[in-house]
């Protein structure tokens, strides 16, 4: 797992869905600053917010700790 890699995952995938850290955090119900930490690579979710996450990112477990879409699936798989 490439933690920096993940990290800049989230944050394309946050900024696609238009999505503030702020209100990203709020969704998860933790601060805009862990949600800062996991985009500079300084830190990862708890695994308690992995399926929440990849629900509101839109995609899946495995695309999220990869760091990047699956080029091969047409439909989300969330």
């Amino acid at each position: 797992m490439n933690v920096k890699k993940i990290g800049k995952f989230i944050e394309a995938r946050r900024h696609a869905l238009g999505m503030t850290q702020r209100e990203l955090a709020s969704r998860l119900f933790i601060s805009a600053k862990s949600v800062s930490k996991w985009e500079t690579g300084r830190g990862m979710p708890d695994v308690s917010l992995l399926l929440e996450l990849c629900e509101i990112l839109q995609v899946t477990a495995e695309e999220l700790l990869h760091g990047e879409l699956d080029k091969s699936s047409k439909n989300a798989k969330y």
